[in-house]
């Protein structure tokens, strides 16, 4: 085998040349898009902090099953993870710190991260997505049967996170937690950008293409995939932590299975491999599923599973992934 065709995978992973503007623009975007959302919809604030704590949920998931390729159900049990810890850690060891909260949910997800991905890892294929399924609901049953410190089905509540720096308290319009989850969000983005252009993102990237030819290169496909399950956790550990503080109680949908299939059709939807893609996917599916719930209680699911049969068929790389294909179609066609 040539050194052209082992690197072959890398090749095709390359980044822009310019990564950085790319980078400052997304920034500049989630920015515009935060202000004017926090004017357009000032009685919406809890409902947007929602969309930017999922939103960190399938950023996660874009790691591993988009930059991956590991195919998981199972997902939100690092959600989960970091909700239930970051609550725990504020009704019962009196942690109420928002910074340390997220930190303690951060923690919570990677370790959850490195046990799902041990467990995950040992199948392929359908065998994946079946562990992921067992492992969800594994730590739904361990959250319910642990009523004393998470409150099993009535939910953790008693949250009272103290003012983010002692000077901006959470109020009961959302303002201060959907600032407090914009920054979070920022800041992890940045990182993520970061990573997925890294050496190790590479070589993410070229497990999923071609995971045999990654191995003859002498890498450790199970260690790489690992090591991106524990990162996936903490961002995951981040927005259940997020999610906790803002609306200070914390449930066992947190880790059910519809929460998990939810984060893989909006991925789906804004397109898998793209950390812009796992943003435009969160917010159309929630905004949507919001709008078409409140306008028909009772035929929403239909209207919304036809919005998903649309994309999968005219709009098969997403959203997202699909509008950057047409935009480079448009320039290549004017040059």
């Amino acid at each position: 085998m040539s050194a052209t065709e082992i690197s072959a995978p890398f090749e095709q992973a390359k980044p822009m040349r310019r990564p950085w503007q790319r980078d400052l623009a997304g920034v500049l975007i989630i920015g515009v898009a935060a202000v004017a959302g926090y004017f357009l919809f000032p009685d919406n604030l809890a409902l947007l902090t929602r969309i930017i704590a999922i939103m960190l949920l399938v950023l996660s998931l874009d790691l591993v099953t988009g930059y991956c390729g590991v195919a998981t159900l199972g997902h939100a049990a690092l959600f989960g993870a970091g909700a239930y810890a970051a609550g725990i850690a504020a009704v019962t060891f009196g942690i109420t710190e928002p910074l340390s909260m997220v930190a303690i949910g951060a923690v919570a997800g990677a370790v959850a991260g490195l046990v799902s991905g041990v467990v995950i890892l040992r199948g392929h294929g359908l065998a994946q997505l079946v562990l992921s399924i067992a492992v969800i609901h594994l730590f739904h049953e361990a959250a319910n049967k642990a009523s004393t410190y998470t409150g099993g089905s009535d939910g953790l509540s008693g949250i009272a996170p103290d003012p983010v720096f002692g000077l901006f308290a959470f109020d009961l319009w959302g303002r201060t937690a959907y600032v407090f989850g914009i920054v979070l969000l920022i800041l992890v983005f940045v990182l993520l950008r970061i990573l997925v252009r890294s050496p190790f993102g590479m070589l993410c990237r070229g497990i999923r293409q071609d995971p045999i030819r990654v191995s003859a290169m002498g890498a450790s496909v199970k260690a790489s995939l690992i090591k991106m399950y524990v990162i996936s956790g903490a961002v995951a550990g981040v927005g259940g932590a997020l999610n906790a503080v803002s609306t200070q109680v914390v449930g066992l949908d947190s880790l059910s299975f519809t929460n998990s299939a939810e984060a893989l059709v909006m991925l789906v939807l804004g397109g898998a491999g793209s950390l812009y893609g796992a943003l435009v996917g969160t917010i159309v599916f929630m905004w949507f599923e919001h709008v078409v719930s409140a306008a028909n209680p009772f035929h929403w699911l239909t209207i919304v599973g036809a919005l998903l049969i649309a994309v999968v068929l005219f709009a098969p790389k997403g959203l997202y992934g699909t509008a950057v294909t047409l935009m480079k179609r448009f320039i290549g066609s004017r040059q």
